[in-house]
């Protein structure tokens, strides 16, 4: 925590040298982090407020403290964050919160900063881990107290996780502290979290750390084990606008609760897909999916 505390610090420097100053009333800035959903989101976000008249300006593939620094100090007025990350890396709740106790409570915490959490979607884009399922059926692991088990019977299981969870306070310690198993360092990978994905196809690893909807879990034939102790927070897909902004722009609330009303697991994990599995031009699926959507 004491790290991404000092990133923070660095990225509200690195934003004002980037971005010159304060979001103006007249433009929407959209944000949005460094990976696949996170573009389609904002691309998403972006083409749907220009097609209502929005002068839209976007300042995609951010890093996460960047972003939210971004939003805190006035230059990034809108983005999609996950109602854990909210809670747990820029609130410091560390009690265990259920899905709309979660989302209560980073809304209230947030609107204190001048943030305001809008309608959580469907779409739960959690940490989990995957197998192959062929591995997984053969070794008869379904949830993640198998999995801690068959380390505890002295299975080497090799995990490709990356670097952020590795360190997280909601990270890989407490969760192997939480299902009481130990895997040896050398038994960790860490990577960047795409190649996670590689690395269990190609059977470099035996377990993988991904997010829930990766449209690349069903196109390879992963399978997420269950979390049976539920160590994951909720991890709700929200849109996140300064309040300022919505005074300024009273129809913009249920604009974007439209939009998040439309997006589950299903819809992010086909969506994802179709950018990482099947190669599509991010701008071209959101168009595709708005219009689809009659959303423009």
């Amino acid at each position: 925590m004491k790290t991404l505390k000092k990133l923070a610090s660095v990225a509200t420097l690195a934003i004002s040298m980037t971005f010159g100053g304060i979001a103006t009333a007249e433009t929407i800035v959209v944000g949005g982090k460094n990976f696949t959903e996170q573009q389609l989101l904002t691309s998403m976000t972006a083409q749907y407020l220009r097609a209502k008249g929005y002068d839209v300006d976007t300042r995609a593939g951010m890093g996460s403290a960047v972003l939210r620094s971004a939003q805190e100090n006035g230059q990034v007025d809108v983005y999609w964050e996950y109602t854990g990350t909210g809670l747990i890396v820029y609130n410091d709740v560390k009690e265990k919160l259920g899905r709309q106790e979660g989302y209560e409570k980073v809304r209230e915490l947030d609107m204190e900063k001048g943030l305001v959490w809008l309608n959580p979607s469907d779409a739960n884009n959690t940490y989990a881990l995957a197998m192959q399922s062929e591995e997984a059926n053969a070794m008869g692991i379904k949830t993640l107290s198998d999995m801690a088990a068959a380390i505890n019977d002295g299975k080497e299981l090799v995990l490709a996780s990356n670097a952020e969870w590795y360190a997280r306070e909601d990270g890989f310690r407490p969760f192997a502290k939480a299902y009481d198993f130990k895997l040896p360092r050398d038994q960790i990978k860490r990577m960047d979290s795409g190649l996670t994905y590689t690395a269990l196809k190609e059977g470099e690893v035996d377990l993988a750390l991904v997010f829930a909807t990766d449209g690349r879990i069903p196109a390879f034939d992963f399978v997420l084990l269950e979390d049976d102790q539920n160590f994951f927070p909720d991890y709700a897909i929200t849109p996140v606008v300064r309040q300022e902004v919505l005074e300024q722009n009273p129809e913009l609330d249920d604009q974007l609760n439209k939009l998040s009303g439309l997006l589950d697991n299903e819809v992010m994990s086909r969506l994802n897909a179709q950018v990482d599995v099947e190669k599509e031009e991010i701008e071209k699926v959101a168009r595709n999916f708005l219009e689809q959507n009659d959303l423009i």
